[in-house]
């Protein structure tokens, strides 16, 4: 009888804990059987695990396989633990006996514990024993930091994404053969940066080839302008108006005008997208999330059975979401986009645990005026309820969440685009403004680096807007105009504006300027 080990992860959302794979090879019939509340991805990996092991000219134990994971009440799922536990058999196949003379390579007597137990192991093994990638690298790449391990073995195919964390050593093993030989010191691995200097380039060209330009625009300089204003302080914007305006195409272009992820930002929007099962992907610049308006609540949010997946407002992490043709949206599947714009995260229940999964997104909207999509009211065949339950769905407190809301005229649009700012250029102005928030904000010993991530208390007591123009929102409020929340909002955009022009504090034209971009007919209109 012998023991093997090996350590790897379980995910919870987007964190990833330390699991150990315990193999015993002892008497009892030949198979293998698996314990430690393991899903069925798990379970049925066995017959993989020994079709690999055989295709690899490794030895399999001709006796009982007890397979181990623990903690035994973390559940675990997903394809990652096929090396691990691939490598725990054969680590203690060879404890039970010497391998056959010539039977893959000389170990020089090193056995595999040593260094299987200090290194997390992640990998799907194909039958011919290749290692595929799979999710959940980045999270347990931060585990492996945290808790202490500085060795991580993955798939090539992963190696960009391990590329993104630089203090943990982590090595790209293609084949079982090779982390097996690797563990028993008989084979040196390539690292995970020299393997992804070849694997980034095509990433970032297939997740980001020829990005829109908001030059491809004709026309629309006040819907644009209010785009610019979106992207410089992270604000929600919903936009009115016929089809054919302009508002799918200006929301698609949103992302080319948002500065560059930073690497941390980076770190969790590429962890994030690993978890939906496309690993290798780097996520570098925000993120456009445009789901269809038929969008369940589970899609939006997250959720499923085992272990609930990121939906499309955390996959949207620091980047926009964009619901098109939002008045088809079911009423309940808005509201719920309620508690992740307040909080920045996403919290999906379950028996015994709740799972956290990040979402602070820019949320833009776009809608016509009403189902006959006529911009002219006059002109309008909807009958008077018709146009007034339109867009019945968009609650009252939803829409005070927003910071931005405008109509998009038809007639605003031309035939030709010469001549039309690049993204570029707007990026520019964009980038400096955050930069001057930024800055005002680290000044001032917060943590946000955005005008809409401040909070209101704080704006309020210690960055108001010049006297007259706080009196300007004190009238607002007084008269229904506008609630406390929505005070909030058009001081943050108002903040943003002044940005945008270099000034040191808003004033009145500011605060006007952002009561016209927040649209308080517009919105009183809309819940009508």
């Amino acid at each position: 009888m012998a023991l093997g080990r090996c350590l790897t992860t379980a995910l919870d959302g987007i964190l990833a804990h330390v699991v150990g794979v315990e193999a015993n090879v002892g008497a009892g019939l030949p198979g293998i059987h698996v314990v430690g509340l393991a899903d069925t991805a798990i379970t049925e990996s066995r017959s993989r695990i020994r079709t690999a092991i055989a295709n690899s000219h490794l030895p399999w134990p001709k006796t009982k396989i007890v397979v181990s994971m623990s903690p035994a009440s973390l559940p675990k799922s997903g394809s990652h633990f096929d090396l691990p536990m691939a490598l725990a058999i054969l680590s203690a196949e060879l404890g039970a006996q010497e391998l056959p003379h010539g039977s893959f390579v000389s170990f020089h007597g090193s056995h595999p514990g040593a260094r299987l137990d200090s290194t997390l192991v992640l990998g799907e093994l194909g039958l011919d024993g290749s290692v595929r990638p799979v999710a959940g690298i980045l999270p347990a790449l931060l585990a492996a930091r945290a808790q202490g391990y500085d060795t991580l073995v993955i798939p090539p195919g992963n190696a960009s994404e391990a590329a993104l964390v630089s203090d943990v050593e982590v090595l790209v093993a293609p084949t079982l053969a090779d982390a097996f030989a690797w563990a028993c010191g008989a084979r040196v691995l390539s690292k995970a940066a020299v393997v992804a200097k070849q694997l980034v380039p095509s990433a970032e060209r297939r997740g980001f080839e020829q990005a829109a330009d908001f030059a491809d625009i004709a026309g629309q300089a006040p819907a644009k302008k209010a785009a610019e204003v979106a992207a410089a302080g992270g604000h929600h914007l919903m936009m009115v108006g016929p089809p054919g305006s302009g508002k799918s195409m200006i929301a698609a272009r949103l992302p080319s005008i948002l500065p560059p992820l930073s690497r941390a930002q980076s770190v969790e929007a590429t962890a994030i997208h690993s978890l939906t099962g496309v690993p290798g992907q780097v996520i570098r610049r925000a993120p456009l999330v445009a789901p269809h308006p038929s969008i369940t609540r589970a899609a939006l949010l997250g959720g499923g059975s085992g272990t609930p997946r990121p939906g499309a407002v955390s996959l949207a992490h620091h980047g926009v979401l964009f619901l098109d043709e939002v008045s088809e949206v079911a009423a309940p599947v808005l509201d719920a986009l309620r508690a992740p714009l307040e909080e920045g995260h996403v919290r999906l229940a379950r028996a015994r645990r709740e799972i956290r999964y990040p979402a602070q997104f820019q949320l833009v909207m776009a809608a016509n005026p009403c189902r006959c999509a006529t911009e002219d009211p006059a002109k309008c065949s909807c009958r008077s309820a018709e146009r007034q339950r339109y867009l019945a769905n968009l609650s009252g407190p939803l829409l005070d969440r927003l910071d931005i809301v405008i109509d998009v005229s038809g007639q605003s649009a031309v035939i030709n685009a010469q001549g039309e700012e690049t993204s570029e250029t707007i990026a520019q102005r964009v980038a400096l403004a955050r930069e001057r928030a930024a800055q005002r904000w680290e000044k001032d010993g917060l943590e946000a680096r955005i005008n809409a991530a401040v909070s209101a208390g704080y704006l309020r007591r210690h960055r108001p807007a010049c006297d007259s123009a706080m009196i300007l929102l004190s009238a607002y409020l007084a008269e229904g105009e506008l609630s406390q929340r929505g005070v909030d909002r058009v001081l943050r955009l108002a903040w943003t504006l002044a940005d945008l022009a270099g000034r040191a504090q808003p004033d009145v034209d500011d605060v006007g300027r952002a009561l016209d971009l927040r649209g308080a007919a517009s919105v009183g209109r809309l819940v009508a």
